[in-house]
């Protein structure tokens, strides 16, 4: 028994810190040994590359399980960094990564809840608009599958779809500090500048290197072959197109949207989460990258935030914009930019007529089947399609005017909110920039969704993701704001690991 109780109470320090050299040697070794058979056994037995990313897994996957936080940091890496990586399994359908980190950072989530580890579940506007969209599209869904197939893909990015909103209820509950909020704004920041870097470095590579580089992903899902490059109008004749690693320039662009304008609002702030010199170097990064995949629609979207941004508090940043929008129409380089955007405002390019074309045949599905849609899987008529470069548009394809109404509803509540503080005398100044910058990237990401669909389509999982965690930090920003003036703005002393840990 007293060995026994010895031995419960032995441990590593033990070892380390004893007095005999012999004990500590021979201990040391043992040590090694247990940690290093099982590494050596796995990359021997699943070679240098799949093992380490294995062994990497395990350790990203217990952080995860110990801490929420660390599980919506690793969602964030991926949104920006890996959008469509997959997994080498098949289980019906191939699971991407995004699909694994969502299930994961839930799991975690409502075992916190039934562990009474969370006890307190917040329920902040626009919570219920969520709830009631996510019901609708639910049964949009169910009522779809009377006249379309139900498949394993099909389902699967639904559920995709389902869990990226749902991550507005999740965020709002997890992030409950200022100093947890300013650690994921900062993830954000330099997730979506090492995706910006990653595009530029791409894009001004030989078109050669390019394709190596963006085919050595396949061994995680991604395309490969001359496939990999886009241009204007799939026409090699015509510009290049930036994609990093998000396959399609229109998407990278709208991720974009979300990161400089946040980045900006981090330049103005009192105390920025990163040094300002960095934040510049980032922002610099992500609009450059932007202009080059030539997508319009963000483009104009990022101008909206930043314009508003400078209305609202930031009048100098109107020069800035100002000088900016001069050297695009005057500098050779970007010529062929404002051309191409001059197209688009005209209608005379293809892109642009196929949009219009898109649209007729959107409100014609719309006006056949108007209250609910016709769900996710297919349209019941053979002479309509699912599918229109409008988020709006397709929404109420999908579900109806009452979805798209809900969806709306939803995030002009958490606007009107936002907005409300901020023409409220007693609530402006308390406002802080983090607040702002979040608002803000809803509102050019909303602006930019008028000429794409990325923010709810089932093929970009992500970009939903994205926008339904913005409004959850947003929202959470706010509240800090308000609860507590100051604390969000404001630099945090509270050590790293109590931050994931709490």
């Amino acid at each position: 028994m007293q060995t026994l109780r010895a031995w419960r109470h032995f441990s590593l320090r033990d070892i380390v810190a004893d007095r005999r050299p012999w004990v500590r040697v021979l201990g040391i070794v043992a040590l090694c040994i247990l940690a290093g058979a099982p590494v050596g056994a796995v990359l021997g037995l699943l070679g240098g590359l799949y093992g380490t990313a294995f062994l990497i897994a395990l350790a990203v996957g217990y952080l995860m399980l110990r801490s929420l936080l660390v599980g919506i940091m690793v969602l964030i890496g991926v949104i920006f960094v890996l959008p469509f990586a997959a997994l080498p399994v098949e289980i019906g359908f191939t699971p991407t990564l995004l699909d694994v980190v969502l299930a994961a950072v839930f799991f975690v989530w409502c075992s916190r809840v039934a562990a009474r580890k969370d006890r307190e579940f917040r329920a902040f506007s626009p919570t219920l608009g969520v709830l009631v969209f996510v019901l609708l599209a639910m049964f949009s869904f169910v009522a779809g599958l009377s006249h379309a197939p139900l498949t394993a893909n099909v389902i699967r990015h639904f559920g995709e779809i389902l869990l990226s909103i749902l991550t507005f209820v999740l965020v709002i509950n997890a992030v409950r500090t200022a100093a947890q909020l300013r650690l994921l704004t900062t993830l954000l920041i330099l997730a979506a500048g090492a995706a910006a870097v990653v595009g530029i470095v791409l894009y001004f590579l030989p078109e050669e290197i390019t394709v190596r580089a963006l085919s050595a992903l396949r061994v995680v899902g991604y395309p490969s072959g001359s496939d990999v490059l886009r241009y204007i109008e799939d026409d090699p004749s015509r510009a290049l197109r930036a994609v990093s690693t998000s396959i399609d320039p229109n998407v990278l662009g709208g991720a974009l949207i979300f990161g400089t304008t946040i980045t900006v609002s981090q330049i103005l702030a009192k105390v920025p989460v990163l040094p300002k010199r960095w934040l510049g170097f980032l922002a610099l990064s992500m609009t450059t990258c932007l202009f080059l995949t030539y997508s319009r629609g963000s483009f104009v979207g990022l101008a909206a935030a930043i314009g508003l941004l400078a209305v609202l508090r930031y009048r100098r940043l109107l020069w800035v914009a100002l000088f900016c929008l001069v050297l695009i129409l005057i500098l050779p380089p970007t010529q062929a930019y404002v051309e191409h955007f001059v197209e688009g405002i005209r209608g005379e390019d293809l892109a642009t007529q196929m949009r219009f074309g898109e649209y007729k045949d959107a409100l014609i599905l719309i006006g056949r089947y108007p209250w609910f849609g016709v769900g996710f899987a297919g349209t019941p008529d053979i002479d309509t399609y699912l599918g229109v470069s409008n988020v709006y548009l397709l929404i109420a394809e999908n579900t109806g005017v009452l979805g798209l109404t809900a969806f709306l509803a939803t995030l002009f509540a958490y606007l009107g909110k936002v907005a409300g503080a901020l023409r409220a005398r007693a609530t402006r100044a308390h406002v802080s920039a983090t607040t702002l910058g979040f608002f803000l990237a809803v509102v050019g990401a909303m602006v930019g969704g008028m000429l794409d669909h990325y923010l709810f389509n089932l093929v970009f999982p992500h970009a939903s993701t994205l926008l339904w965690l913005t409004i959850g930090l947003g929202v959470t920003s706010l509240h800090l704001d308000l609860a507590a003036p100051g604390s969000v703005d404001s630099a945090s002393d509270t050590p790293l690991l109590q931050v994931l840990i709490p």
